[in-house]
């Protein structure tokens, strides 16, 4: 068994698309229409379907938003340069919600961005990504 995708709802898709693909660099996949159903899905990632997990963006056409509830944490991002990568989130109209530095208690730094429906994005910079910290 292997993690395939995380699924997000979200209120208006192309807004979506260009946060994961122009400022988060991910890639898009692949999208579908389900006219019957009417809803879209996008499938975006850094790496194809049949070799990493990928993020799962679900329009269902006429909900622009929804509530988030309190049970939902975050998507963990790796980056390599932490601090350039929030300096571009921000120049390019991104909203940082924690600016960078070290997890409380530890010396993983991290940072915290959030999409444009609200979701939050953890980014962990690439030489602590793997020491369980963050």
């Amino acid at each position: 068994m292997r993690l395939l995708h995380t699924m997000l709802r979200v209120g208006d898709l192309d807004k979506s698309i260009h946060f994961y693909t122009a400022i988060l660099e991910m890639k898009l996949l692949r999208q579908s229409e389900n006219e019957e159903y009417k809803y879209t899905l996008a499938f975006l990632g850094y790496g194809d379907e049949v070799d990493t997990t990928v993020l799962e963006l679900t329009y269902n056409w006429g909900a622009s938003e929804y509530e988030m509830g309190n049970s939902y944490g975050h998507i963990a991002i790796e980056t390599d340069d932490i601090y350039a990568t929030c300096e571009k989130i921000k120049a390019m109209g991104g909203v940082i919600t924690r600016e960078p530095g070290p997890v409380k208690g530890g010396t993983t730094v991290i940072a915290f961005v959030k999409d444009p429906d609200g979701y939050m994005i953890e980014l962990i910079d690439k030489k602590d990504a793997g020491n369980g910290l963050g």
